[in-house]
């Protein structure tokens, strides 16, 4: 696999060193002019509308099939939640595993629309039969060999860029999903690690049109991540559409206080609600 280089005199990317051999990025805007739509189930990404997966960052209470039948109602188009939670402590909360899981499907049963969850390892791909879309977080962003079994199956992949990675390594990242045959891939911004500490990560809105501009693949924002900060979401999320986000992946939970993970950036659902309106009159002003 060829490393890619920063730019070239014309902005594109390109092989370092001329290592490329002789093969086409995929992940390329140079290899496929128009806009690629990932479906995941029945919500478009990279069509008109921005599309928003919104749910607890962990599944860690009782009802969640309830909540997402209330986070539909809202406007969400995708559930999201973690059945298995990567933490830099082992003590901490690491999720509820198959039971979270199983949670989550009947939260997809309840309302119709599809689900996307944080795969951890490719040994749990049999778990994840039934889920939509497959997160590959931060952490694993650059495992490779996750990612080239990913590259094997015929299931979309939200793949978010790693803490201290450039946009270059995120798009090879995706080149190693995308050479294994799957096309399905959402690049996700999460915010990366710089000297800045009064946010919890400092999110690069400009990866947003630089990505759309070298990569003919959709693009997600995770401004809860970046935030770390329940009152910053949704600034952060309104300023990602206007950037041309084409989803966002937002936190919320029914008790914000109680989560057992990143309590502080999880937004209530009347927060949710809020956000949503506000995302909608954002897309509909700049159709103008």
């Amino acid at each position: 696999m060829a490393v890619l280089s920063s730019k070239s005199s014309t902005g594109l990317l390109e092989p370092a060193n001329n290592q490329a051999g002789g093969h086409e990025f995929l992940s390329h805007r140079v290899s496929k002019k128009n806009d690629t739509i990932v479906q995941v189930g029945n919500s478009p990404i990279g069509s008109y509308d921005v599309q928003v997966a919104a749910g607890p960052c962990s599944i860690d209470f009782e009802g969640l099939a309830d909540f997402a039948v209330e986070l539909k109602k809202a406007g969400a188009n995708i559930i999201r939640g973690g059945a298995f939670k990567p933490r830099t402590s082992p003590y901490s909360f690491l999720g509820y595993g198959e039971k979270g899981l199983k949670d989550l499907l009947e939260a997809k049963e309840a309302t119709g629309i599809p689900i996307v969850s944080e795969i951890m390892d490719s040994s749990q791909l049999p778990l994840f039969a039934d889920v939509d879309m497959l997160q590959v977080g931060s952490r694993n962003a650059q495992n490779f060999t996750l990612l080239s079994k990913l590259g094997e199956i015929d299931k979309p992949v939200l793949l978010k860029r790693g803490m201290g990675n450039t946009l270059n390594e995120l798009l090879g990242s995706a080149e190693y999903i995308m050479k294994g045959g799957n096309s399905s891939v959402v690049l996700c911004e999460r915010g990366i690690r710089t000297f800045e500490d009064a946010t919890r990560f400092t999110m690069d809105i400009g990866a947003v049109p630089v990505l759309k501009r070298e990569s003919h693949l959709p693009v997600c924002v995770d401004p809860s991540h970046a935030a770390g900060q329940q009152d910053l979401v949704i600034p952060l999320a309104l300023a990602a559409v206007a950037a041309g986000a084409n989803m966002l992946l937002i936190e919320v939970h029914p008790d914000p206080k109680s989560a057992m993970s990143d309590s502080s950036q999880q937004l209530t659902l009347d927060q949710f609600k809020s956000l949503m309106r506000r995302i909608r009159k954002l897309e509909k002003a700049m159709r103008h």
